[in-house]
């Protein structure tokens, strides 16, 4: 969320970041209501003040009998009243609104970050393994003889209907060796804390991480109120809501696998085949608690984080930063990493990881006391390290030979017992 004073001090720097995201000025509307609001708080203390001189007054017209002049004085004491609860009431809603109106404009892209209207403008930083060459046409993850008994997307629509899947066998067996990998190497190789959380919160987690209230439709609600997660970076970064935390406990850095729900709403007829984009998945989250300072610079690791995930399984990535246009609402800067798929003949996304800055500090409350200074916002960052059935998707095209069997990366074997290779039946040997 935006600081009100610092539009107040700059409208014009807080439109021109609007306008590197593509969109109209708002500093006039934002300023418009942000003014109303604090006239009538400041009326309310106008009346409250002449409310308290009547009140005084009222105590000596009694006490000299003077009828008129008390009845004079409660009437005005009644009226003020009156006046102060109906401006309040109004200020009241006049700050619910300003509110409202400033959780739904996205954050300031740094001034670094590329300007550009969409993915095109993003802008590639480094490249990593060079994409297997195939005597043979790869084929996508879904079509891949020895995957196949082990993914079932017909039982799944059957259970669940479309975008979601069943696996079995030698692929969630190698779903699961993927996802103790990313815990075991954060943990032990990057000093992450492993933590385990809900999948279900109250709604004010979900306004905290901006995926309220402007993208309610992305994600599910239960009919009690609660909402599923679209990603653990709801609940990790929520852990700090409305704490002030000692500068000595910074950063907080963790790291959560958990299962993640999205309803997908904004991407009809994208993906549509195989298990790139379901409803329901599981990630390896990771999320930084900092000082401002510390930020930019927690941003490359947590970037470099997730790269060596992807370097320690063998498979070709390349890293972007994103433009204004592509960049997510919450960022203030976004790292992306893309793996190659063969069977797509492309690089795809497999994680995203973003500074945030102050904005998601701002609505949970979330502060930091420097030593002898005033208590200031944290700055958060989160990233996916990585997507568990993305990541899956890459080793079996990877991985995928001209007899439909897969050859999966060393660093899997030891979580699978040895076992190397996903035969054309489908049997892990």
């Amino acid at each position: 969320m935006h600081d009100i004073r610092a539009i107040r001090e700059n409208p014009a720097a807080f439109d021109a970041a609007l306008a590197r995201r593509g969109l109209s000025p708002l500093s006039s509307e934002v300023l418009a209501l942000d003014e109303a609001r604090r006239a009538l708080i400041h009326a309310a203390e106008t009346a409250q003040a002449a409310q308290n001189a009547a009140s005084k007054q009222v105590g000596a017209a009694k006490a000299k009998g003077d009828d008129a002049e008390f009845e004079r004085l409660r009437a005005l004491v009644a009226e003020k009243k009156a006046e102060i609860a109906a401006m309040t009431a109004e200020a009241d809603q006049k700050d619910a609104a300003l509110r409202d109106m400033l959780m739904r404009i996205p954050n300031s892209p740094l001034p670094e970050v590329p300007e550009g209207a969409d993915e095109a403008g993003n802008v590639e930083l480094r490249r990593w393994g060079t994409p297997r060459t195939f005597d043979f046409a790869p084929k996508e993850h879904f079509d891949i003889a020895g995957v196949k008994p082990g993914m079932d997307f017909a039982t799944a629509a059957k259970l669940s209907g479309s975008r979601f899947v069943v696996l079995r066998g030698a692929v969630i067996r190698v779903h699961r060796a993927l996802a103790q990998l990313m815990l075991d190497t954060h943990v032990g190789d990057h000093g992450l804390t492993e933590t385990w959380t809900p999948v279900l919160v109250k709604e004010e987690a979900m306004f905290g991480t901006n995926q309220l209230p402007k993208f309610a439709e992305d994600s599910y609600q239960t009919t009690n109120g609660w909402w599923l997660v679209p990603t653990s970076e709801v609940t990790l970064t929520n852990t700090v809501a409305g704490d002030i935390l000692d500068e000595a406990a910074l950063p907080i850095r963790m790291t959560a696998h958990t299962q993640c729900f999205r309803s997908e709403a904004g991407s009809a007829g994208k993906d549509t085949t195989g298990m790139l984009r379901q409803h329901q998945f599981e990630k390896v989250e990771m999320v930084s608690i900092t000082t401002p300072e510390a930020s930019l610079a927690e941003h490359e690791r947590m970037t470099r984080c997730a790269e060596a995930i992807l370097e320690k399984l063998g498979l070709p990535y390349r890293t972007i930063v994103l433009c204004t246009g592509d960049m997510g609402f919450g960022a203030t800067k976004t790292h992306d990493l893309e793996v190659w798929l063969p069977g797509q003949n492309t690089y795809r996304e497999i994680s995203s990881v973003s500074v945030c800055g102050d904005f998601q500090a701002r609505r949970m409350n979330a502060r930091y006391r420097p030593a002898g200074g005033k208590p200031e916002f944290v700055h958060t960052l989160n990233g996916s390290g990585l997507a568990v059935g993305r990541c899956l998707i890459a080793v079996l095209e990877n991985g995928q030979q001209a007899d439909g069997s897969v050859d999966l990366p060393e660093a899997l074997w030891p979580y699978l017992g040895g076992k190397r290779r996903i035969a054309a039946n489908g049997d892990l040997v």
